[in-house]
């Protein structure tokens, strides 16, 4: 308590030096937090929005299926087991089947991926209900970043090709029933989803499917398909989330870095200037240790300050911020980033880096005090040096 207690006069006593460098510390302070509660927030909203609109708890995927290997889509699908129908009619898992195929929309042509879903499912948030069989056309649903590329719209039609089973080209005209708007890009870029039935008509393919998206985490033990978890799956967000942490940590550390190093001059400035009152401590009948005690608490307290400081304006900002976002715009970087991000400040974000910033600046705040303990009370109480 007498630490702190004269810790707290001295840092007032300092004036203008002091507020200076708690300033500093405190926008340190917030920084941190502004941009660690940005990165979280956009990784709870991907991964929600991920779930909602593509994977929800998971996915079956066929032996041979690989997202990323082009030519094994068209081999990768099997009949399904009426283990899996039984699953299927009760909403526990949504068959796929994809297809590759080519899009002739207003005289071009652009490879595409030809997926079809039961227009009744509701373990996605995909609008398929507008894909309901109708025998006079063939009704189609694309994305925003799709009809952007092709340049189509609601009731546009366009030419579709595919192969079927035996490999035989088959052509039709598709109506664009739909598009819908979502953040994740993975189900939009270069894909048209039509009626599960319509697309096992289409390919000669009955009761076949690609993939199977699971409403439930628990994986069955299905023969012949993989279950792919939510770290699965999700693994490539994540990587991307920690690469923008740690990239962050350069300008979040150079900030902390000054701030530290404002204090860490202040201390060796305040033990230069204050060796009469340092001897007059020992004379006393303090010790040494407690004297290092007094300095490096009167450092830290700094942060302590700062983090007062940076509570009077930052709660407010991020009240704000969490209220209203922070907006990108509508932009596609290919992976899933909302257009309106909204920050996540967990408590152990702010309680992490309230002992980061104490825990940094009580050890600079040491580092000058520990030559105190050098001192000789004599020379200190006739301000002279060792």
């Amino acid at each position: 308590m007498l630490a702190l207690k004269l810790a707290f006069k001295n840092l007032i006593g300092a004036g203008l030096r002091t507020w200076l460098n708690v300033s500093v510390l405190s926008f340190a302070f917030v920084l941190i937090i502004f941009y660690n509660g940005m990165i979280d927030g956009w990784n709870r909203q991907g991964r929600n929005d991920t779930q909602d609109w593509e994977i929800a708890q998971g996915q079956y995927w066929h032996p041979d299926y690989d997202k990323l290997d082009i030519y094994s889509i068209n081999t990768a699908h099997q009949r399904l087991s009426n283990e899996i129908n039984a699953h299927v009619k009760e909403e526990r898992l949504v068959p796929i089947l994809i297809q590759q195929a080519t899009a002739y929309p207003k005289g071009r042509m652009q490879s595409v991926l030809l997926k079809g879903i039961p227009y009744n499912q509701s373990v996605l948030e995909l609008p398929t209900e507008v894909l309901q069989y109708n025998e006079n056309k063939l009704s189609v649903l694309i994305g925003k970043r799709m009809a952007s590329s092709m340049h189509l719209g609601v009731n546009d039609q366009m030419l579709i090709r595919w192969r079927d089973k035996n490999g035989t080209f088959d052509a039709r005209t598709a109506t664009i029933a739909a598009v819908f708007n979502c953040d994740v890009a993975s189900i939009d870029n270069g894909q048209i989803y039509v009626d599960y039935e319509e697309m096992q008509n289409m390919m000669g393919l009955d009761n076949h499917a690609t993939l199977l998206v699971s409403s439930s985490e628990q994986a069955e033990p299905f023969m012949q398909w993989q279950f792919k978890n939510l770290d699965f799956l999700l693994a490539e967000l994540d990587q991307m989330i920690e690469s923008k942490k740690g990239g962050g940590i350069v300008l979040q550390g150079s900030l902390l870095l000054i701030a530290l190093l404002a204090i860490f001059d202040t201390q060796v400035l305040s033990i230069f200037r204050r060796q009469k009152e340092i001897g007059t401590y020992i004379a006393l009948g303090l010790t040494r240790q407690q004297v290092v005690g007094i300095f490096t608490v009167e450092g830290g307290a700094h942060s302590i300050l700062a983090a007062l400081v940076g509570a009077a304006y930052g709660i407010p900002f991020f009240l704000w911020l969490n209220a209203v976002g922070l907006s990108f715009g509508s932009v596609d970087m290919g992976i899933t980033v909302a257009e309106t991000i909204y920050p996540y400040y967990s408590f152990g974000l702010i309680i992490s880096t309230m002992l980061l910033v104490v825990s940094t600046a009580s050890i600079v705040s040491y580092i000058p005090a520990r030559k105190i303990a050098r001192m000789k009370p004599t020379d200190a109480l006739k301000g002279k040096l060792q």
